[in-house]
């Protein structure tokens, strides 16, 4: 530093220290919006109406009805560090409120031109107070009902080293918009309406007794048709909101709404929760969507490490964590067919005593081998009198000799159709085409049984073990030198999905044993391609405990049935059957969908009819 620099310590004066506040409060218009809007929330109002203009640069009005500032603290308002929302050290760490800074109106204040007009509820008029970055006018009387008006104009008008920051109009009004649906979703009970340039935008009652409506209003009715209901509480934390299914994955996670105790926030553990949960049913490049809420004692969570109070600290990140995953994971695993429409008509999960058990056709596939002396999937198909598709005509097998093939519906007195119905015939090999109670069934053969090998893994390992057949003689395979080493490293912890090999020379691996339900498919192939996957791993002997469901998925996606292999009637009724029983079995375990609908009304669309 050069000797005539200045280095004398000296007070900033007042109206550089409130802008220098102001940066990291006001850092667009969507932060006034969002900083007033939450003034509102705690002044326990019911009606909020947002007015912009010109993307909120030229216009922010935020009126409220409720309780007001006595005109004796409307200057009080503008000062920095003035609140009514914490009094002592021992309330921040019991923060309930939504705001608590005591920076958002002077910061707001010291960067436009704002407007405060409030009345009480049993004063006689209203009363008003004005700032001119940061030069406060005499309190006023004024006229109005009871509430608070705030108003902002000329954004950063004399700062302009700020205002050339600020976007185009459109994308400040995509950051409003964001703000005000984030509020409205985390507050259903509080009607709001947002009205821009003159247009209304946004207008939605008050729906605390049917926080559905909120969401219709907000995100349409296809969220929720589309969407699972999620409710779980544990350890202090409660969870409530809706996740929707992977068939209304988006490109961007533009419908992402988290609240934490009914504020909005971004946080990375809930992020990772959310996607380990989706880890198996999302396809690749797209996000989920989901509205929730996390209910936790405020005394173990910090929503004071952000200044524009987006991010919080919980204190038990992990707990949270798993809690978040558990119950996530649970609910996806309501994604299986049901007697409804599409693969996502009807996300209920049924009662755990209701699972159509009885529908399998004589012999085993993946997930009905679970626990028991396995068959292969695809084995010979051996129908019994037990059969009831075998014994009740409604349900026969319309390609068997001498049954028509115009089948009618079952009677009201015998047992209903299955959700998948049953087959008709395996289309090039690849799709199953089956007919239930509303019309067309389409079926995608590899990625159901994939699903249903995937879950059936999962069971065993977490059961205990996965059973395995022995070979009688092992299978030696010739592989590289990479290979053999990450055989050697990797046996143990290979046990763990169903898989025993030892190495038996320097570019030789022996294979003694595989999961019983893989053991139908091509053994040698299987065993190389994960000694291929593990091989890439060289550092970390805990990398196979660490990614087992990844694994798994992949070894299932290898043992599936591949395509143009040709299945009996009774084959494909049988992996129909499977994937009724089987958790999330509308995904493969690459987020593809395994089956689509077309209902009568559909086919008829396509050829015309009733026209």
């Amino acid at each position: 530093m050069p000797a005539s620099a200045d280095v004398t310590i000296r007070l900033l004066p007042d109206s550089l220290v409130n802008q220098i506040a102001a940066g990291e409060v006001v850092s667009r218009p969507a932060a006034i919006v969002k900083e007033l809007i939450e003034n509102s929330l705690d002044a326990n109002a019911t009606q909020i109406e947002v007015h912009t203009e010109n993307g909120g640069s030229a216009l922010v009005r935020v009126a409220d009805d409720g309780c007001g500032i006595p005109a004796g603290e409307l200057a009080l308002a503008l000062t920095r560090h003035a609140t009514s929302k914490i009094g002592s050290l021992d309330d921040l760490d019991c923060i309930s409120s939504m705001g608590f800074r005591g920076e958002a109106l002077p910061s707001i204040a010291a960067v436009a031109r704002l407007q405060l007009l409030s009345k009480v509820e049993m004063a006689g008029f209203a009363s008003m107070i004005k700032a001119d970055h940061g030069e406060l006018s005499d309190v006023s009387p004024a006229t109005g009902s009871a509430g608070t008006t705030v108003e902002v104009r000329d954004l950063f008008h004399r700062i302009p080293a700020r205002r050339k920051f600020l976007r185009s109009e459109r994308t400040e009004n995509a950051q409003i918009e964001e703000i005000v649906r984030s509020i409205a979703l985390a507050r259903p009970e509080v009607g709001i309406s947002w009205t821009r340039d003159g247009q209304c935008v946004l207008q939605s009652r008050s729906a605390e007794t049917n926080p559905e409506q909120r969401i219709i209003d907000i995100l349409g009715s296809g969220f929720v048709d589309s969407s699972l209901r999620v409710r779980a509480a544990a350890a202090g934390l409660g969870l409530d909101g809706w996740v929707g299914t992977p068939s209304i994955a988006r490109a961007q996670p533009d419908r992402q709404f988290f609240c934490v105790n009914r504020r909005p926030v971004r946080d990375r553990v809930v992020a990772h929760a959310v996607r380990q949960a989706f880890s198996d049913v999302l396809f690749h490049g797209r996000h989920p969507t989901f509205v929730l809420n996390l209910e936790i004692d405020p005394r173990e969570v910090d929503v004071n490490v952000h200044p524009g109070k987006t991010e919080v600290r919980f204190r038990q990140s992990r707990a949270v964590h798993d809690f978040l995953y558990r119950s996530l994971h649970a609910a996806l695993a309501g994604t299986r067919p049901r007697a409804g429409d599409g693969p996502d008509a009807d996300p209920t999960p049924p009662a755990a005593n209701s699972r159509p058990e009885s529908w399998h056709l004589g012999f085993r596939t993946a997930s009905s081998a679970i626990g028991e002396a396995s068959v292969p999937w695809g084995g010979l198909y051996s129908p019994t009198s037990a059969d009831p598709v075998d014994s009740d005509p409604a349900y026969a097998d319309p390609f068997r000799p001498g049954q028509p093939h115009d089948r009618p519906r079952p009677a009201a007195s015998q047992p209903e159709m299955p959700p998948l119905g049953f087959a008709l015939a395996h289309l090039h090999g690849i799709y199953i085409l089956a007919e239930n109670m509303h019309g067309l069934v389409l079926v995608d053969t590899h990625a159901a049984h994939e699903r249903v090998t995937f879950e059936a893994l999962k069971a065993q390992r977490d059961a205990g073990s996965i059973p395995v057949q022995r070979l009688l003689v092992p299978l030696r395979l010739a592989v590289s030198a990479a290979e053999a080493d990450a055989a050697e490293r990797f046996s143990d912890a290979a046990h763990s999905i169903g898989l025993e090999f030892a190495r038996t020379g320097p570019v030789e691996v022996s294979v003694h044993a595989i999961s019983s339900l893989l053991a139908s498919g091509n053994v040698g192939q299987l065993a190389r391609d994960l000694l291929g996957e593990l091989a890439q791993e060289q550092g970390d002997p805990h990398w196979l405990t660490r990614r087992q469901d990844a694994l798994l998925a992949n070894v299932a996606c290898r043992a599936a049935v591949r395509a143009h292999r040709q299945l009996t009637i009774a084959e494909m009724n049988a992996l129909l059957r499977d994937m009724e029983r089987t958790d999330r079995a509308n995904q493969c375990s690459h987020g593809r969908p395994t089956w689509v609908q077309l209902g009568i009304d559909d086919l008829d669309r396509l050829f015309l009819r009733g026209r």
